[in-house]
């Protein structure tokens, strides 16, 4: 085994040399430690918590659809999802289940969540989705609105009516999920 240097003045061991915790020198109570810099830049994932009023059926499918997407690209994790309402019910809608069960996203064990200041802050990125939705700005918190496309406006009803929700849902999605991971 090769001597590393155990004077606390010596910064750097012989080259060649491998040193281990045990060889290095040891510090003073007193004496602060600078963290040890990783060749690898981390970074906090980006966040984003979805929004509509009963957190049953469009925010729940906003949540779904990016992490079915997340996970789908390999990417599970990358982004922090969740959903929440302003006055949430009681169950997720089972028809936004079902027309999201048919692309591979799960939403059927989902709860909605009353929204917080709290949820918000955490998330940092907020996405309201539709224009009932009315949520106070708070200080340090991104807020956009998608203006989702309202079928039932042209007479679209049902099953019909709830894919192409989650269509225009899914198109904003991905290009959120781009943006946010860059």
């Amino acid at each position: 085994m090769r001597e590393t240097a155990t004077n606390p003045a010596a910064t750097e061991p012989a080259p060649g040399t491998v040193t281990r915790p045990s060889d290095q020198p040891v510090r003073g109570a007193e004496e602060e430690i600078a963290p040890v810099a990783d060749s690898t830049e981390r970074t906090e994932a980006p966040s984003v918590l979805f929004v509509c009023v009963k957190n049953g059926g469009k925010s729940q499918m906003a949540a779904g659809l990016m992490r079915q997407d997340l996970a789908a690209a390999g990417l599970e994790g990358a982004v922090v999802v969740s959903s929440a309402g302003t006055q949430p019910g009681s169950k997720v809608n089972a028809l936004s289940a079902e027309v999201l069960a048919e692309v591979g996203a799960d939403i059927a064990g989902e709860t909605p969540t009353q929204l917080t200041p709290e949820a918000m802050r955490e998330a940092g990125h907020v996405v309201i989705i539709g224009a009932e939705a009315e949520v106070e700005p708070l200080e340090g918190v991104e807020i956009e609105r998608w203006e989702v496309d309202e079928p039932s406006e042209r007479g679209i009803q049902g099953r019909e009516r709830m894919e192409l929700v989650r269509d225009d849902i899914h198109l904003r999605v991905r290009e959120l999920r781009e943006r946010l991971l860059g």
